[in-house]
């Protein structure tokens, strides 16, 4: 590891990932979750250059140091850069480096960032806070390999592979004209969006369990999650993503004097904003502490708020949950009583989807001998899938 040098200079590392990191590295079970994992797996063996985008905390530099660990250069330097941490003066010479004399204070010539990834990945992140005018050298970069060191009249060949991430939508600041539009399409050559947690909370409990486990052995403790709590940090809307996650257990690790984290504990941000919702959690009797209870009562909760969200759309309240349609009707038979808010289950919640889920218009089957009749649209676009139901003659 490269020793740190003036404040604004980022610290570098070597980073070596086995070829199986992705399936490691991306923590989740949500389907654009396995999504992503499958777009990482299919690129990580080519030199394309990758933009990854996503709010802050949602795991932009795991996805490239996947991305990295997985390739040909895994045993190289990936060399991270915060464009937005590094002042505007200095971030031409950080990148490209600079020869001796070239400005004042530059008493002997420095290797830039490309240079010192050379053979390796640079992973430049907040390329969306990078100054316009290096945006026109960084596409000169990208296009030649070619590198000119600040105050030389020499270019040095690379072999460099760059992926980009940024917090920002690139199409506005491209309209906007503070960022290049041929950067952007040479930047975004395979893009990789990362969901906020808040879209994929079937994950929540799949992050908690890793970082509680990992905070554990940091810190040589034995600290288990109440189940109401669970539903506290299952319900809110994480706007820290992972990372503000992350940190919430390792302060409850770290401050809690009893073995188990109870509501009680979870920070005064968490239980207000769900006392805010107003939404009834599961509550468990008395003392009774039964594990299998608590978790049909959480699940039960979490079937209860899709089916909500989604007007009963059992195939799209699948997919928010992150589970099969088939998982789902096995579990509301099984659990779930039936009553008017619902359809019963029919032979026709069977009938295999259509192969486009964005587009599945279903049928209503009608009575022996009558015309089968087409299901209007839903009016919710992000899931425009109508539900089937059965009509008995």
């Amino acid at each position: 590891m490269l020793t740190q040098g003036q404040p604004y200079t980022q610290s570098m590392s070597t980073v070596k990932i086995s070829t199986s990191a992705p399936s490691t590295i991306l923590i989740g079970e949500h389907p654009l979750m396995k999504k992503i994992d499958a777009i990482v797996r299919q690129v990580a063996g080519t030199d394309t250059t990758v933009l990854i985008t996503g709010e802050s905390g949602t795991g932009k530099e795991l996805v490239a140091r996947a991305l990295h660990g997985s390739s040909r250069r895994q045993e190289l330097p990936l060399v991270p850069v915060n464009c937005a941490a590094i002042p505007e003066e200095l971030l031409e010479s950080e990148l490209f480096g600079h020869v001796r004399g070239a400005f004042t204070g530059a008493h002997t010539a420095r290797a830039g960032m490309f240079q010192l990834a050379d053979g390796g990945t640079l992973f430049l992140d907040e390329v969306g806070d990078m100054p316009l005018v290096l945006q026109a050298k960084l596409l000169r970069v990208l296009q030649d390999q070619l590198v000119r060191p600040v105050g030389s009249d020499r270019t040095q060949r690379l072999d460099v592979r760059v992926i980009a991430a940024t917090n920002k939508q690139l199409e506005r600041a491209v309209e906007k004209g503070v960022f290049r539009e041929d950067l952007f399409y040479r930047l975004q050559v395979i893009p990789i969006h990362l969901p906020p947690l808040r879209a994929r909370r079937s994950d929540i409990p799949l992050l908690l369990q890793h970082f509680l486990e990992k905070m554990n052995r940091k810190y040589g403790r034995t600290m288990e999650l109440n189940p109401e709590a669970l539903v506290h940090l299952w319900e809110y809307d994480w706007p820290g993503n992972i990372r503000e996650l992350e940190n919430i257990v390792e302060r409850l690790v770290v401050l809690s004097e009893t073995s188990t984290i109870n509501v009680e504990h979870l920070p005064s941000s968490v239980r207000a904003f769900i006392s805010e919702k107003k939404i009834p959690t599961p509550t468990l009797d008395g003392n009774e502490l039964n594990l299998q209870k608590a978790v049909e009562l959480f699940e039960n909760r979490l079937i209860d708020e899709a089916l909500r969200r989604t007007n009963g759309n059992r195939s799209a309240a699948a997919q928010i949950l992150g589970v099969k349609r088939t998982t789902l009707l096995s579990k509301l038979r099984r659990k779930r009583p039936v009553d008017e808010t619902f359809p019963s289950l029919e032979a026709s919640d069977f009938f295999p989807l259509a192969s486009t889920p964005e587009f599945d218009e279903t049928h209503r089957l009608g009575a022996p001998g009558q015309q089968t009749q087409r299901a209007p649209l839903a009016s919710t676009p992000e899931f425009d899938e109508t539900r089937r139901y059965y009509t008995k003659g």
